[in-house]
């Protein structure tokens, strides 16, 4: 039988160099095409492990598939190759129109793609299993086998036209990556570009603001003031930097903060909420083009895992949808707890940073006693990169164990699930010790004379003596310029080493086979394994999955409004302007509508009422000095001002949300997410088919009534899908 002729295993004569082949004795053509190969040891032919892997190949033939055998000298390859069979049926399946036609009016077959018939390999590979009941990654385990891998074939030309840094500026060529990764690698690429496109005008407005932030860098009166501001005493801000500082000292990082808490920069911010919103939009329009470009616009990834199922196993039993109660309710208590293991990683940030404070206060090194604030602000920043890298790991491993435990029905729920609770999780690692700073650090602080201390013992760090959006510049830039610079190099570098390595390893044998074929397959085998979630990372830097982006959209409204209120100067300053302002009184034009902010925006506090007083340097002559807050003494309750700017924060919020979403709403309403030309080729797709299948039954009752039959569209048909992965993205 052909089947028993595509499979031997040949032995090797002593003494012979050269690789033995097996060649299926029915198909000796040179156009062979093997789409996969599985690699074991050369020893595991010599030992109990062989019956195993005749075994595993048994079952493959007799699923359809051909087996080609080459032997290296310390490798055996596998070539795996489906008989045309196996993808007559999967076209049968997925790809045929409803109602088939008469026999002499069928068309040719589609041509299967290299994408798709590698993934109906690797589907009935992976889920191929033996009389004992063993899968490949029991004989993995086991070392039956020691890899598999698809074979690459066309990279040639990408590498030409498209991985190349002088291509950066060129269109990407989205076909030949579909052809060569597949419909889901292609539409991520797609997804980037059209984001890279879309942040130019995003990085335009950005450099305008920034620009004129820095045009009107030496003309903020508020800036002037602080700079001026030389017999005005900030109250001590720790426990061991026991000495007054003149609100002058802070003139440089005051400058600083103007640059990205001015007015400017609210309405960017207002402006990044509604682009986010547009972006999303037009993301839909851009990918519904190319969905139905790339003729999967009614592509239905769970009838085709079910179609690969079929193929694998014809007797494979339908699994049906189920829930339970007990289940999800461990997986949302797991999941809680983890959310609360990323809260409390924040606090353990919190009590580096008393203790750090504590430190650098006491320190032998004169700018870390100057500076202990900035000094604080960036080892923070630091720990929280390294925390965001270790947790980022423990994410993974705990979101793919609830999937599992989870159970879910298909590959691409099980993928959908997983990346609900990795972004949930992530969410909380990368952004609860920034919620901190901009909302929780130097507010719960209480006042001096009487501060919140930490067990008793340390007290809480303030803000930055210029405010606590210089805290929150400084972590946010950190974090990000370290992830744009640091991760990237070892994203890069590492699978780079990786393969430069294993390629040493095998060039030191000094053995270059013969066979072109053989030193092609070598050359996948050296490249680095990957597995299903190799690129989720990727995916999840850029948030392609629609869901997410929405959740992203929505959350980013809420966010800057919150930062817009309670951390940015904003609403104290316009609050001010129109309230307390000497414009008010004077009715002069000339005189700054801002003048003596800075003296307002500051409490006064009397050093008679320090516990120990004495023990601040320099406190012969000063009899008070001020802080950040809104208080009265000699109790030092909040003033009516605090209340009354609390309550305007309150409303600026609610006001800036509900104004941003029903933009939103608008938007999404007014940009539709499917083009009208989509729309209209699919209409007419569904039309004709309804006209071919009325005119093959009119034939089948006697050609009564049957007319002419009606032309096939120019454009391909959703029914000639040939390809897909999930387009949710």
């Amino acid at each position: 039988m052909q089947g028993e002729e595509s499979l031997r295993i040949l032995v090797e004569p002593e003494g012979d160099s050269f690789p033995l082949m097996e060649i299926s004795t029915c198909e000796t053509e040179a156009s062979e095409q093997w789409d996969y190969v599985l690699v074991a040891q050369r020893h595991t032919q010599r030992d109990p492990r062989q019956a195993r892997q005749q075994q595993f190949l048994e079952e493959l033939r007799r699923k359809g598939f051909h087996i080609k055998v080459i032997r290296d000298q310390k490798q055996v390859f596998f070539g795996i190759r489906a008989d045309n069979s196996v993808f007559g049926l999967y076209r049968t399946l997925l790809l045929e129109p409803e109602g088939p036609a008469p026999h002499a009016e069928l068309a040719a077959p589609t041509t299967i793609p290299v994408t798709t018939r590698i993934r109906i390999v690797n589907f009935v590979v992976m889920n191929n299993k033996t009389s004992a009941g063993e899968t490949f990654e029991d004989l993995m385990k086991d070392g039956v086998f020691e890899a598999r891998f698809p074979l690459h074939k066309g990279e040639g030309r990408l590498k030409k036209t498209w991985a190349r840094w002088r291509h950066m500026f060129r269109e990407q060529p989205v076909d030949e990556i579909r052809n060569y990764f597949g419909e889901k690698v292609a539409l991520y690429f797609v997804w980037l570009g059209w984001y890279t496109y879309m942040l130019v005008p995003a990085a335009l407005t950005g450099l305008l603001v920034f620009l004129s932030g820095f045009s009107l860098f030496e003309a903020s009166q508020i800036s002037k003031e602080i700079c001026e501001a030389h017999d005005i005493l900030m109250c001590p801000l720790g426990d061991h930097s026991r000495r007054y500082q003149r609100l002058s000292e802070t003139c440089t990082f005051a400058k600083l903060t103007h640059l990205f808490d001015n007015d400017g920069t609210v309405v960017f911010a207002i402006f990044m909420a509604l682009w986010a919103t547009v972006f999303l939009e037009i993301w839909k329009r851009q990918r519904a083009r190319v969905v139905l470009h790339w003729d999967l616009y009614v592509w239905d990834e769970e009838q085709e895992e079910m179609a690969l199922q079929l193929i694998n196993c014809p007797d494979y039993k339908l699994r049906p949808y189920q829930h339970s109660y007990l289940r999800s309710t461990v997986i949302l208590v797991l999941t809680l707890l983890m959310i609360c293991l990323m809260i409390g990683m924040a606090h353990v940030l919190v009590v580096y940073r008393v203790l750090a404070s504590a430190l650098f206060s006491s320190s032998a090194v004169p700018f870390l006693e100057e500076q202990v604030t900035t000094a604080v602000v960036v080892t923070g920043a630091l720990v929280h990169y390294v925390t965001i890298i270790i947790m980022t790991k423990i994410n993974r491993c705990v979101a793919l164990k609830l999937c599992d435990f989870e159970m879910p029905r298909t590959f691409s729920e099980r993928e959908s699930r997983f990346t609900i609770r990795f972004f949930t999780l992530q969410f909380f690692t990368h952004f609860s010790s920034l919620i901190y700073i901009a909302f929780i650090l130097g507010r719960i602080n209480g006042h001096p004379g009487k501060s919140t201390r930490l067990a008793g013992l340390w007290k809480l760090e303030e803000c930055h003596a210029s405010g606590c959006m210089m805290d929150l510049f400084v972590q946010m830039a950190i974090i990000m310029g370290l992830k744009q610079t640091l991760s990237n190099c070892v994203e890069y570098l590492v699978p780079w080493v990786t393969h430069k390595c294993r390629s040493l390893r095998a060039s030191e044998s000094g053995h270059l086979p013969r066979d072109p074929e053989l030193r092609d397959w070598r050359r996948n085998y050296l490249l680095n394994p990957v597995n299903t979630f190799s690129l989720f990372d990727e995916f999840m830097e850029m948030r392609t999955w629609l869901q997410v982006l929405e959740t992203i959209g929505v959350l980013a409204v809420i966010a800057n409004g919150m930062v817009i209120a309670f951390t940015s100067e904003f609403i104290p300053r316009v609050v001010y302007k129109y309230r307390y302002s000497p414009c008010l009184k004077e009715g002069n034009s000339t005189v700054d509508c801002l003048k003596g902010y800075v003296n307002h925006s500051l409490s006064v506090f009397h050093t008679k009422d320090f516990q120990d007083p004495d023990g601040i340097e320099g406190s012969e002559n000063v009899t008070l000095c001020r802080y950040r807050d809104y208080r009265n003494p000699p109790d030092y309750n909040f003033s009516e001002q605090f209340w009354f700017l609390l309550a305007i924060r309150l409303a600026f919020v609610i006001l800036f949300e509900h104004v941003a979403l029903c933009i939103k709403l608008i938007a999404a309403w007014f940009v539709p997410d499917i083009p009208q030309s989509v729309k209209n080729k699919v209409l007419e797709v569904k039309y004709q088919r309804l006209r071919e299948k009325m005119w093959h039954g009119r034939q089948r009752l006697g050609g009564v009534g049957a007319g002419s039959r009606p032309p096939m569209p120019a454009h391909p048909t959703p029914a000639s899908i040939f390809s897909a992965r999930s387009t949710d993205v």
